[in-house]
């Protein structure tokens, strides 16, 4: 990283200098008092604040996942429309390619899901690792579902599956020290990338 001044995405602001506490991105390289550089990542206080989930009493009308299949590409970062599911890239991946497996219905638990859904999602949960595999050979996957808030699930109304790709020394010194995900890609090339090698 060092000190220099360029950032990816013109979407993500530089902080203003007031907030640049001890260097950062746009000040030199140990400017600071305490010696670090910083890697700002504005993006993440979205996640914080709650940007992009259903709200208490309108949990249909305001859920991301109902909302992004209106969406058209590649906005919607929407990699595959199935019949009864989609499969979409995640706002706040754990790694690049990280995509989550959803069906269209609004509905939280998978014991709620019928025949035809449960097997879409099986079968774009596989689709999934296919196409992460041909674009980008990742060593080896998490694959799963949060079910219910206290067990992680974000956005715990829509029932969504996780395929996360994983590398060797992809968790490294950044997120265990420094709270931070560093992401070599922008979610729109990620997005292209993957549906390009999506399996017929």
């Amino acid at each position: 990283m060092g000190g220099g001044s360029e950032h990816v995405g013109a979407e993500l602001p530089t902080p203003p200098e007031s907030q640049v506490l001890g260097g950062g991105v746009g000040a030199p390289a140990g400017a600071g008092p305490d010696r670090w550089d910083r890697l700002w990542t504005p993006h993440r206080m979205a996640y914080i604040r709650g940007a992009n989930r259903p709200k208490p009493g309108n949990e249909a009308e305001t859920c991301p996942f109902c909302l992004v299949p209106e969406l058209p590409e590649p906005e919607s970062l929407i990699v595959h429309r199935g019949d009864n599911a989609f499969v979409v890239l995640n706002l706040y991946p754990y790694n690049s390619g990280h995509l989550l497996v959803c069906p269209y219905r609004h509905v939280a638990d998978y014991t709620e899901l019928d025949a035809p859904e449960v097997a879409e999602v099986a079968e774009l949960t596989r689709k999934s690792m296919v196409a992460i595999r041909a674009a980008a050979r990742p060593q080896g996957f998490n694959i799963g579902m949060n079910q219910g808030s206290i067990a992680g699930a974000g956005v715990a109304e829509h029932l969504h599956q996780h395929v996360v790709p994983r590398w060797g020394g992809d968790i490294n010194f950044m997120p265990i020290i420094g709270g931070t995900k560093t992401m070599p890609m922008l979610l729109e090339q990620t997005r292209d990338l993957v549906a390009e090698h999506w399996p017929n």
